[in-house]
């Protein structure tokens, strides 16, 4: 299974990115972007690329453990950024210092499960919303402009939520991942989650 934990903005505002991502699709150039979907957007905590299914069960334990010794945090989405010439993205602000370390809790409970992980770095806290097609000689320029004034609504995070990506097979040109939430569990202090 190809698994990764993450952060859910609330539906209130993933609509309102979506109607700043809306504004840039009209944009010219926009056709050189490959779009994300609305379903598809979050806070990337940890990716653990293929996941044996036998080591969900202690996964699962530990990430549970990393959520119960996190508080709720407040966040919110906030301007944008660019890695290299081929990903947009719309940045956070509020608390990322906790956001940081429930990424890297995440991260060291994918690791002691047994998950073979990337190389450690910095967290970034991003949320892609659309990548370069072809060679990535999409000009990014407008869209950062765009994206730079942006300030969302802020909301309390209050869960770890561990998604299974299930890539493309059919072929079709631009066809999305699907992401299917295999469990969540509460930040501390916040027992129904987002608020």
């Amino acid at each position: 299974m190809r698994l990764f934990a993450a952060v859910v903005p609330p539906p209130e505002q993933l609509d309102e990115l979506g109607s700043v991502v809306d504004r840039l699709r009209r944009l010219p150039g926009a056709d050189g972007l490959r779009w994300t979907s609305r379903p598809g957007w979050h806070f990337t905590l940890a990716f653990m690329g293929e996941v044996d299914e036998e080591l969900l069960p202690e996964l699962g334990a530990r990430l549970a453990r990393a959520a119960h010794r996190t508080p709720a945090f407040p966040l919110r989405l906030h301007g944008g950024g660019h890695f290299g010439r081929r990903t947009l993205w719309a940045g956070a602000a509020g608390d990322l210092d906790e956001l940081r370390l429930l990424a890297e809790r995440a991260d060291a409970a994918a690791r002691r499960s047994g998950v073979p992980m990337e190389e450690h770095r910095r967290y970034q806290a991003h949320l892609t919303v659309a990548r370069a097609r072809g060679d990535g000689t999409a000009g990014l320029r407008p869209f950062l402009d765009e994206l730079a004034g942006f300030e969302g609504g802020r909301w309390r995070v209050g869960e770890l939520v561990l998604v299974r990506s299930n890539l493309p097979v059919s072929g079709v040109p631009g066809e999305q991942p699907r992401y299917e939430t295999l469990e969540r569990w509460p930040l501390a202090g916040d027992g129904k989650g987002a608020g």
